[in-house]
């Protein structure tokens, strides 16, 4: 591991970092740039504590993975959404859903379009974690926002935080999340801790399990429940290059925020080949 050559290539390509850091064995042993002050956009790696805010309700028994949706949000829905369940809007395997809602009325919206209810294909749509944070919110009883500031960002001491709303005024969980560098990480130390940060326990090692695991096959190697497949590990993701890879095996979080707005591989080929060894 040469963290030097690493942040070498980030100021010599002058690719937008806007910090990194680097873990073994739960220590921090690497960290470049802005790590704990800025807040950063981090998209759809908001997805990802949307699912440990599931794993809590979960782990509670308030809510099953194989129970339809409309279970939790009984509102009218075109035919079709009676046969999907909990765990396919985790998988991301609805065909047929459009990217995101639209208009004022997300929830009318989102059960207003056509599903392939037979059909359980992958199927990338904010819609299936928008409906996710519904449902938990209906189970709740309360504003799911509120839930994870308590249950989720207080224990791991995450002070400085932005999230989003709906046009309903629920916690939108798809994107939209604002956070540093260092706050991201505590999420890959969470789940490589098998739900314990600093000795306190907030989801349980059998969620966390599945959450990490291959759920649903897709081009990228899989998906789990709003966590995605990465190498022996698995992966938090947002548009722009927001990441942080988790490798139980090696012991190894890596974690970066930045805002590079193309397909291209070069950092995380950079991180492969200094961090992890891969050429």
């Amino acid at each position: 591991m040469d963290f030097g050559l690493f942040v070498n290539d980030i100021e010599k390509n002058g690719w937008n970092v806007f910090g990194t850091e680097v873990y073994q064995d739960g220590t921090l042993i690497h960290e470049w740039g802005d790590t704990r002050d800025g807040l950063h956009e981090v998209y759809s790696a908001t997805k990802t504590v949307l699912s440990v805010a599931f794993g809590i309700v979960y782990d509670r028994g308030l809510i099953g993975l194989d129970d339809p949706v409309l279970k939790y949000i009984s509102v009218p829905a075109k035919p079709g959404w009676e046969k999907i369940t909990v765990r396919r809007l985790l998988t991301m395997s609805v065909p047929g859903l459009p990217f995101r809602a639209e208009g004022d009325n997300w929830i009318e919206f989102s059960l207003n379009c056509d599903v392939e209810p037979d059909e359980c294909g992958f199927n990338y749509s904010n819609i299936c974690t928008y409906l996710t944070g519904v449902a938990l919110a209906n189970v709740l009883g309360s504003d799911l926002g509120r839930f994870i500031e308590d249950e989720i960002l207080a224990p791991l001491d995450i002070k400085d935080y932005e999230y989003l709303r709906s046009p309903e005024g629920y916690f939108y969980g798809a994107s939209g999340m604002k956070m540093t560098v260092h706050d991201l990480s505590k999420f890959g130390l969470l789940l490589m801790n098998e739900g314990v940060y600093e000795g306190r326990r907030i989801v349980s090692a059998e969620y966390v399990k599945m959450a990490t695991s291959v759920q649903q096959m897709n081009r990228e190697g899989g998906y789990g429940f709003y966590i995605w497949k990465y190498r022996d590990g698995y992966s938090i993701n947002g548009k722009c290059k927001q990441k942080c890879y988790i490798l139980p095996s090696r012991g190894i979080i890596v974690t970066y925020l930045s805002h590079i707005d193309d397909d291209s591989h070069d950092l995380l080929n950079g991180m492969e080949k200094h961090i992890l060894g891969i050429s």
